[in-house]
């Protein structure tokens, strides 16, 4: 479905629940599944996280503002093409904004909305609501790399992205426990987007989809 299935299947649940975030985790019949990895998957060298501050706030784009137990860092080079760098900025600015609603604890939370819609809004709410259900944040750090961007001249566009879920965990709020898991194949997940410009020049998320231990990321 959507975003860290490899973190949502670290959570402690009842056999019913758990059904149902697995449905929600990860989408293996993503379309990408030949072995032949994204390159620059295998950089094993850590760039300086990206500032946590949001992007420019044109369009009326929300601030998004995280706590510091939480870091990014996003290899994605900017390009020189203005639309490709406007759209890598506003998906980057999509994911952060997912993970404040998470630590807002609100399926509803106003940042990340005002990036996806349609069918992504729809899974997306549902997959911040089980965090939400289990009273359950994230913590840690993670790395975006080896994006794949194509731009149509309809307005629309599709990016596919790896990410590295390796030194990322569930915390439970009650009790303040970080669920620290092994790092598997299962912690390098690739995901595919579509995406179209709004009227406001905002790159909305329309699809996501994932796969978690794509050969593609592995490192």
């Amino acid at each position: 479905m959507n975003r860290r299935p490899t973190l949502l299947a670290a959570l402690t649940l009842t056999a019913a629940a758990a059904l149902t975030l697995s449905a929600c985790g990860s989408d293996d019949s993503s379309k990408s599944k030949d072995n032949d990895k994204i390159a620059g998957a295998d950089t094993g060298a850590e760039k300086s996280a990206s500032p946590s501050a949001s992007a420019p706030e044109s369009a009326g784009r929300p601030k998004i503002e995280l706590p510091s137990d939480l870091s990014y860092t996003f290899d994605w080079p900017k390009t020189g093409d203005e639309e490709k760098d406007a759209i890598l900025s506003d998906s980057e600015q999509s994911i952060k904004a997912v993970d404040l609603a998470i630590v807002n604890q609100d399926a509803l939370d106003k940042p990340y909305l005002y990036y996806y819609e349609g069918e992504a809004a729809a899974t997306t709410q549902k997959f911040i609501q089980n965090y939400v259900d289990h009273k359950a944040a994230i913590t840690g750090a993670y790395r975006f790399y080896a994006p794949q961007l194509a731009v149509d001249k309809d307005g629309t566009a599709s990016l596919s992205y790896c990410e590295d879920q390796g030194k990322a965990y569930v915390k439970y709020l009650k009790t303040d426990e970080i669920k620290k898991t092994k790092v598997t194949a299962k912690s390098y997940v690739i995901y595919h987007t579509s995406l179209k410009k709004n009227d406001k020049g905002v790159w909305m998320i329309q699809k996501i989809v994932s796969q978690s231990g794509s050969p593609k990321c592995q490192p």
